[in-house]
């Protein structure tokens, strides 16, 4: 049994994407060929709609098509598990601690860390909505296995607001997650990330940490060592470590950084 961690561009949006370019299509036939609308304003301006419409949708298509390529966790790139293994390694639990992953989707981060701190307990928990609607606790639960890994539970949750009491976990980490909650103040959600947990507990959360999905991070990063957090610090990833500046631009992940410290 091997496990199926899923990709992170679901193929339902390729396949819709697909179908409205496709759609756009037929209307620039109709419209646009066939004949069906007398020459005029309307036909020369519906035909240019449809026609841009089609291009336009066509383009995202194949960008999403080769996202999913990026991001197969078989592919020749394997660039999921790079990143996965990457920041798994710099979560570090004593034996007896436990630790969160907050958005956990198929589990791959949690079941990476725990496989790297097999003594402790990891737990991840998801929303599991409609967006990843082939991400699921069982799916998780059913990698976990696959991995060998006992040291993991699964549950659903909110990053916006975790069910779980003040420190409670020894570590926190979390991949792609906040950058996809609407939210106007995404510094905020970090915040109750980092509300469970534990004093002396370290955190590493990999994020798109651009100024416009954030704010000013650097202003952050000083607020939290105001509070007394300490080695705050921002590592970048898209400048070679986990992918290459070039690579993050067109992936739409340009700004990656991990977020690291202790409280």
């Amino acid at each position: 049994m091997k496990p199926n961690y899923k990709n992170w561009m679901p193929k339902g949006m390729i396949c819709g994407t697909a179908a409205e370019c496709a759609v756009c299509l037929v209307l620039f036939l109709v419209f646009g060929v066939s004949g069906l609308l007398t020459a005029g304003i309307w036909k020369t301006v519906l035909t240019i709609l449809f026609l841009v419409l089609t291009l336009f949708l066509f383009a995202v298509t194949v960008w999403m098509i080769f996202l999913y390529k990026s991001f197969s966790y078989n592919g020749k790139r394997q660039l999921p598990r790079r990143i996965i293994d990457g920041l798994a390694a710099r979560v570090v639990l004593s034996e007896g601690g436990c630790g969160l992953d907050v958005g956990c989707g198929s589990g791959a981060l949690t079941i990476a860390v725990a496989k790297h701190n097999p003594k402790a307990q990891m737990t991840g928990i998801d929303r599991w909505g409609v967006e990843y609607s082939s991400f699921s606790k069982t799916l998780c639960e059913e990698n976990a296995k696959a991995e060998g890994v006992s040291n993991t539970s699964f549950a659903k949750g909110d990053a916006i607001r975790l069910n779980y009491a003040d420190e409670t976990f020894d570590a926190v980490c979390s991949n792609y997650v906040y950058h996809n909650i609407p939210s106007r103040n995404r510094q905020e959600i970090l915040m109750e990330t980092l509300r469970v947990l534990k004093k002396g507990g370290t955190f590493a959360i990999h994020d798109i940490f651009s100024s416009l999905k954030y704010g000013d991070m650097q202003l952050f990063v000083q607020r939290l060592k105001n509070m007394g957090y300490a080695d705050v610090k921002l590592v970048p990833t898209d400048n070679g470590l986990f992918m290459s500046r070039c690579e993050a631009t067109w992936l739409g992940l340009k700004g990656s950084a991990i977020l690291m410290g202790k409280k």
